[in-house]
């Protein structure tokens, strides 16, 4: 037994289970239950049925003692009441699956528990538990720990507020990561009071006139007559694609810039809401600089007014049919976005590779808006849905997915999303550090991210 502190209270049992019959046995019925394929903004696996009613009988077997005579010298050791409360499921993860940042905080949850029933694994295969540090907000920092998987070997860990942890993505094309898994019930750990993050800075437009328009945007965007197709499009679905939005010379130049090796890129965290690159301005090149000032100058605001039919400049034509027939209440909240209604917007370019996402956090839901995004990827030309990377909007407390939104080279898309919807960039997959780029198969793709408030 291997007894550990750091980052957080865990232990090691190797050879848990005294007979190997009796595992192998057990390895047998998990594998013949059904999996149900879950995936969302944290994961990507497969999980069985709950197991608490199950009558198969090594999986009866084990559950007796886990939630018996284990059960009771546990709670003994920590000198806490654990509850009879049976809480246990399967997992298989297989190439790509993975768990990402997490505390495991639930109400109940005490000890939480891994058996793993894997084959001879290698850190190389993925799949290990990796354990965080935190700061002095306790948030998640970094990995300073990771568990690789062993034959019939449990580990438990305290459940606390800086439980963070994850299950690294499986590399392994033909391995099997099989793991029963669950938690022990008793009185929750005090958590301090939850870290608030300071919201990013919003700025209103540039002073640019449309020569900046005529610069950089093809040609077709600037027509008023299609502008006017582009609108109708988008009110009737809240969202629109402009493929080839600049025009091809400018986006080649921009593209070709950001792979210079003079722009310097930030990582950002923490992992248990984000993870991906963001580019300082101080060190974009002219060209890159440009384009920024393009999607913040004043023209641009008038010109997606005209793409939406939202208010994002002064001189945006209103609709008054239409406001009389609004909904009271939306209208009085939407005037509370933005005081004095100067429309504003916020903005990053990012730079995304394997290994990145972003994920919906607890206080999202009540730091809403309605707003209006704004993406335009760039360096992903071969980009496939299946290596992730594509950004998802669902509904506040549902599992509906309402819109993905993919990566597309030169394509600019635009969302319009209200007080009950909540987004994501779904977990890039080491699929896409396959396809090969020049001598090098990592992969990078970039993107201009802003939001914009009326």
């Amino acid at each position: 037994m291997v007894l550990d502190c750091q980052p957080f209270p865990h232990c090691i049992i190797r050879n848990f289970i005294q007979s190997d019959s009796f595992t192998e046995n057990l390895q047998r019925e998990l594998l013949d239950l059904n999996f149900h394929e879950k995936s969302n903004d944290l994961y990507k696996f497969n999980q069985s049925d709950d197991l608490k009613k199950r009558k198969e009988p090594h999986i009866t077997g084990l559950r007796a003692a886990l939630f018996g005579l284990f059960r009771s010298w546990l709670g003994e050791v920590l000198g806490v009441e654990l509850e009879p409360t049976v809480d246990v499921s399967c997992a298989k993860y297989q190439y790509t699956d993975v768990l990402l940042c997490h505390d495991d905080e639930l109400e109940g949850r005490r000890v939480a528990f891994i058996l793993y029933l894997v084959p001879p694994w290698e850190s190389s295969d993925g799949g290990t538990l990796d354990l965080f540090s935190t700061d002095d907000h306790f948030q998640p920092h970094s990995v300073v720990k990771s568990l690789v998987p062993s034959w019939n070997t449990l580990v438990l860990f305290e459940v606390s507020p800086v439980s963070f942890h994850q299950v690294a993505e499986v590399l392994s094309e033909d391995k099997c990561r099989l793991s029963l898994s669950g938690w022990f019930h008793g009185p929750s750990l005090e958590r301090p009071p939850r870290h608030i993050e300071p919201p990013f800075p919003r700025s209103p437009h540039l002073p640019r006139d449309e020569t900046l328009l005529l610069e950089w945007l093809n040609p077709l965007y600037l027509d008023v007559d299609y502008q006017s197709q582009v609108q109708q499009e988008f009110e009737d679905s809240s969202e629109i694609q402009l493929k080839n939005f600049l025009k091809e010379e400018k986006f080649k130049e921009v593209s070709e810039a950001l792979r210079s090796t003079d722009v310097q890129w930030t990582k950002q965290g923490p992992p248990n809401r984000r993870c991906y690159e963001v580019a300082s301005l101080e060190s974009f090149p002219q060209c890159v600089s440009a384009c920024w000032e393009l999607l913040c100058s004043e023209a641009f605001f008038l010109l997606l007014s005209n793409f939406t039919g939202l208010r994002l400049h002064y001189l945006s034509p209103g609709d008054e049919d239409e406001e009389e027939e609004k909904d009271q209440e939306d209208e009085e909240e939407r005037e509370t976005v933005s005081p004095g209604n100067t429309p504003v917007c916020v903005g990053e370019l990012r730079r995304w590779a394997h290994g990145g996402y972003t994920l919906l956090h607890d206080g999202d839901a009540s730091r809403a808006e309605y707003a209006l995004d704004l993406l335009l990827p760039l360096s992903c030309p071969d980009w496939q849905t299946e290596f992730g990377g594509f950004t998802s909007y669902v509904a506040n407390e549902e599992d509906e997915e309402l819109l993905m939104v993919y990566p597309e080279e030169n394509s600019l898309a635009l969302v319009y999303r209200d007080k009950e919807t909540l987004k994501f960039v779904k977990h890039i997959n080491h699929r896409s550090s396959t396809l090969p780029i020049g001598d090098s198969c990592r992969r990078a793709v970039y993107d201009f991210s802003f939001v914009y408030y009326e």
